[in-house]
């Protein structure tokens, strides 16, 4: 137990489990909160701080209180970006405190990006920078035009507006790129990512058009695979087992993403990539404006409820939503909880059996968490 000297706290937040992947906090406690930090953790047997000594005391004795969540791959934006959902509406209320941004902006687009997104929302909001010039703004693909493939203006802007970029996407897809040879494409974001001193958050071509292994080569430590849990165009899993090339890439340092979306999630791949070792290094939502409607929640909780269905361990599902991502975006004060790291803070709820949706029908049906509160620096944001 740390204590601060200081009797008033803000908050304080007791749940029948707390969970720290990096601290290896796990079991029941509370946490108390003052000026938007951290300020006392206490595990079951240690608790000396009166909850009446707090503003505000919240008790969830079946809850789990986790670090703020962070997804790692989402299209968070007010405007502008063809995938869109507003943060504050659509992420924040549903546990996600951190989410970064996949190419939604580029080297023409970002001034925009940081203006009336990253500036004006409560969501803390990074950008993976779109090798493209463009981002992802338009109907067509952003690298149909090679010229919007542009290292110097890419690497340009990176500089400017580091502080919120901590990596770069590249997508080569038959979608984004149309005729453009994927192989160019992919070169160039190797050289930004180079010249940046940032990683790549990479979406891989299928296997017909380029062999993955060729193109998993070319990644270096530290680049992340997103889409890892497809069925189509590419698949990691053959007859059951993980492909040589993916385990080989793992040995070399490339993380990999799930980048759920719907067309880009299978439930039979990730249960047999989990099932046969190959765990993913962070679980993310692909969040975009197209499933906003869905009649399934589309959420950082209930993707997360799905890839615990999958076989994915409990506390390894928790780890790559909060410790994990913010080691790969070098954000040291978040997705850890630990006396004077910034007060983001998530409550999961079990929920009941809702349907997850996936690239096959029928969806499969599990358990889902719900977020019970959300605290972004301090600040409750949504309770129930």
């Amino acid at each position: 137990m740390v204590q601060q000297p200081h009797p008033h706290f803000d908050l304080i937040i007791r749940a029948g489990r707390i969970v720290c992947a990096s601290s290896g906090i796990d079991g029941p406690g509370q946490i108390a909160v003052r000026d938007g930090r951290i300020v006392t953790i206490e595990t079951s047997g240690t608790a000396q701080v009166d909850p009446a000594t707090a503003n505000r005391c919240y008790d969830f004795p079946d809850g789990i209180l986790l670090a703020g969540l962070i997804d790692l791959h989402a299209h968070p934006a007010n405007s502008a970006a063809l995938f869109g959902v507003r943060p504050d509406d659509h992420i924040l209320p549903a546990g996600t405190t951190t989410v970064l941004s996949q190419g939604d902006a580029g080297a023409s687009t970002i001034a925009q990006y940081v203006d009336e997104t990253i500036a004006t929302s409560q969501t803390r909001v990074l950008l993976a920078i779109n090798l493209s010039r463009i981002g992802e703004s338009a109907p067509l693909g952003c690298f149909e035009d090679l010229d919007n493939a542009d290292v110097d203006a890419c690497v340009t802007a990176i500089d400017r507006y580091r502080r919120w970029i901590p990596a770069v996407a590249v997508n080569v897809s038959r979608r984004v790129c149309g005729n453009t040879d994927p192989r160019e494409v992919l070169r160039r974001g190797v050289e930004v990512a180079q010249q940046s001193e940032l990683p790549l958050l990479f979406g891989m071509r299928q296997p017909e058009d380029w062999p993955l292994d060729q193109q998993l080569e070319l990644l270096r430590p530290g680049d992340i695979v997103t889409y890892c849990f497809r069925s189509q165009p590419h698949c990691i899993v053959e007859k059951g087992r993980v492909l040589p090339c993916i385990r080989a890439a793992r040995r070399r340092g490339i993380r990999f993403d799930v980048g759920h979306g719907t067309s880009a999630f299978c439930f039979a791949v990730a249960r047999a990539a989990c099932k046969d070792g190959f765990l993913p290094d962070t679980v993310s939502t692909d969040l975009q404006r197209f499933h906003i409607d869905q009649a399934t929640r589309h959420d950082l909780p209930t993707v997360m409820s799905e890839l615990r269905a999958a076989s994915m361990p409990e506390n390894e599902v928790f780890a790559a939503v909060t410790s994990r991502p913010a080691s790969l975006l070098q954000l040291d004060d978040f997705g850890v909880l630990r006396v004077d790291a910034v007060a983001d803070l998530t409550v999961l709820q079990a929920g009941h059996q809702e349907p997850f949706a996936d690239a096959t029908r029928p969806a499969h049906v599990g358990p889902a968490w719900t977020a019970a509160l959300v605290v972004k620096g301090g600040h409750v944001i949504t309770t129930k």
